[in-house]
């Protein structure tokens, strides 16, 4: 784990897109220099010989990191900005414009330093979890206490977390109570009580109480160590307007040379094509894109959202359908147990006791629900052998060398389990007050049931108003519960269109009968039992993910928190993304029609037309840093 963070801490200790921190000090001196020497060259400080040299000399040094970037450019088939650069300088060379050759230089560094500036800006969330790792950590071995170092700490290890101290490990607590601070992972700001059984994350704070946590995770496999790996990937993919963008620049590099060079030679004005290279260099534009999109990342990332590429923040602004699965997403996803009836003899104590033993290997959020309420009942629970779970039906397996099956009605029947017309009623009365059922078996027998209903999330009316408030088309609800059920979420939340009695395998089939080629359809699940439809969906969202492994590899957006109001968020900040890109498009057109006018006008020469373009490189660049100043 030490090693692994060792990793990260290199990575972004300089801020060279490069990953080499000589050539960011290379360009700041290159910057320090150039200004320099043009202050002291526009008062005549120095004698003009003495200027000149100085000059020539910058231009060469400056030239050197432009003409071997263009050059591995055109290895690998591709035309960038350092291209046009390159022959805006070797028409400056030959005209001995010394001091454009300075700005142009000037002008590049100082787009190249900006974006590992940039960079650097973007990852100072990572650089400040890493420092918060502890380097020595106490372990309880057998009756005493002894300290190890963070990676010398094993799986199955002990760790004993004390008041005020950070946890670096993911475990469970097997004894103790505490209040821990999530906030550097989720961004929540209340803490959250931990007791005996609960999960606990690497990075988070306990706050008060004492722990005593058994490692489950080490290294790449913790939820701090995925989320670092998740915000680093983040940064790399492209969005399909910075791809056109990309092929905008190419042409455009092809266009302007050939145009320059028509011009030369019905013109030969070697002045005025410099001026004009120097006056359309698209260097701001092919920085400011890709920056206003690393932006909104970063600032999604604050607020607990994790945003896995570009493309999906301007996804985002596309989309007009979504698509909610109920269970964990609109409600809760803890089930609240409401009703307990046993039959044939069985006490509620016995059915709870193979309600339990059945659940606690289960991943399902009903299973949870289940597990926690006999747990917390000290209902003691048994060994369930040849345990078997079938997604969206039931659970099978032996207790005591007898079959057990838990589950819904459809999935015992499928076991020859038959029920009376008194049970079906009692189900049926149940199922009418909007409740889900939990039917247990035994051989070929039924035993009882329990009757559970889900709250609603808190959010869930709000958010799903204010979607469609901001143009969401088509809002539906997916749930694997009977209609019943299904009927009286959807209306105390305002979905009218839902389907219910879903398997996973009928959601998949249900997400791809509604894609389309028209808009974006996001599906928001929780990310469990929903993976499929998740991936399968244009922009998968998992909201509560943390801790999740499955959500956190499948989904497209991470929400780290139970927040259904991250998912308004994101849409405001991707609108607001695409508003800066579209504003830079328009400020580079301008700007660059008013710097040819000028020079057609003859008012900017080659060292006027590198100064225009210097100090305006800067308008779309801080337009795209302004995301960072988006409050959501």
């Amino acid at each position: 784990m030490e090693h692994h963070n060792q990793n990260y801490q290199n990575k972004i200790s300089t801020f060279s897109l490069a990953g080499n921190s000589f050539l960011v000090w290379f360009d700041l001196f290159l910057i320090i220099t150039s200004a320099i020497a043009l202050t002291t060259g526009f008062f005549h400080i120095y004698t003009n010989n003495i200027d000149k040299i100085i000059l020539i000399s910058l231009s060469i040094i400056g030239f050197i990191p432009v003409v071997l970037n263009a050059f591995k450019a055109l290895i690998s088939r591709r035309l960038t900005i350092d291209l046009l650069a390159s022959v805006a300088l070797v028409f400056s060379f030959l005209s001995n414009e010394w001091r454009s050759v300075v700005f142009i230089s000037l002008m590049l560094a100082s787009a190249r330093f900006f974006a590992y500036f940039t960079e650097k800006q973007t990852k100072n969330a990572i650089k400040k979890l890493l420092k918060l790792k502890p380097e020595k950590i106490h372990v309880k071995l057998e009756n005493k206490i002894i300290e190890k170092k963070l990676k010398d700490i094993k799986i199955g290890d002990l760790v004993i977390v004390d008041e005020g101290q950070r946890i670096a490990v993911d475990g469970i607590v097997v004894s103790g109570e505490a209040s821990i601070d999530q906030s550097f992972l989720t961004g929540e700001s209340e803490t959250i009580f931990k007791k005996e059984g609960d999960q606990i994350l690497g990075s988070t704070l306990n706050v008060s109480g004492s722990l005593v946590v058994k490692v489950t995770k080490i290294g790449e496999d913790t939820t701090f160590s995925k989320i670092l790996k998740l915000i680093d990937e983040s940064q790399q993919g492209k969005a399909p307007i910075s791809i056109l963008t990309d092929k905008f620049v190419t042409y455009y590099i092809l266009f302007t040379l050939i145009a320059t060079a028509v011009f030369y030679f019905y013109f030969g004005n070697l002045t005025m094509v410099l001026s004009i290279l120097l006056v359309t260099c698209a260097d701001d534009l092919a920085v400011a894109i890709p920056l206003a999109f690393m932006s909104a990342i970063t600032v999604a990332a604050k607020k607990g959202i994790i945003v896995k590429g570009a493309s999906y923040i301007e996804g985002f602004t596309k989309v007009k359908a979504f698509i909610f699965d109920k269970t964990g997403t609109i409600t809760k996803g803890k089930p609240e147990i409401q009703n307990i009836i046993a039959f044939n003899s069985y006490s509620k104590e016995e059915l709870l006791s193979i309600l339990g033993s059945a659940t606690v290997d289960s991943t399902h959020p009903t299973s949870k629900s289940i597990y926690n309420f006999v747990k917390e009942k000290n209902i003691k629970c048994q060994i369930m052998e040849e345990f078997k779970e079938e997604p969206g039906y039931g659970i099978g397996g032996l207790i005591n060398k007898k079959q057990i099956f838990i589950g819904k009605s459809d999935f015992l029947k499928r076991q020859g389990i038959k029920f009376s017309k008194e049970q079906l009623d009692l189900f049926e009365n149940e199922k009418n007050l909007g409740r889900s059922l939990v039917i247990v078996g035994v051989k070929k027998d039924v035993v009882g049931f329990i009757s559970l209903a889900d709250a609603i999330h808190y959010q869930a009316e709000e958010v799903i108003d204010k979607l469609r408030e901001m143009g969401i088309q088509k809002i539906m609800m997916l749930t694997g519960d009977n209609e019943k059920v299904a009927s009286r979420v959807a209306e105390q939340v305002h979905i009218s269109d839902f389907k219910a009695n879903l398997l996973p395998e009928n959601k998949v089939k249900f997400i791809k009968e509604t894609l389309s080629d028209k808009y974006k359809t996001v599906m928001v699940g929780d990310g469990i039992n929903d993976a499929a439809s998740i991936t399968l969906a244009d922009i998968g969202v998992a909201m509560g993910a943390i801790g999740s492994d499955v959500t956190i590899e499948t989904a497209d957006v991470v929400l780290m928190k139970d927040r259904l109001s991250n998912l308004i968020d994101l849409m405001q900040l991707s609108k607001i993304t695409m508003k800066k890109v579209k504003q830079n498009l328009f400020l580079w057109v301008i700007i660059n029609s008013v710097g040819l006018i000028l020079v057609f006008a003859g008012i900017l020469n080659p060292s006027g037309a590198a100064a225009f373009n210097f100090i305006t490189d800067f308008i779309p660049l801080l337009n795209s840093l302004s995301i960072f100043l988006v409050k959501l």
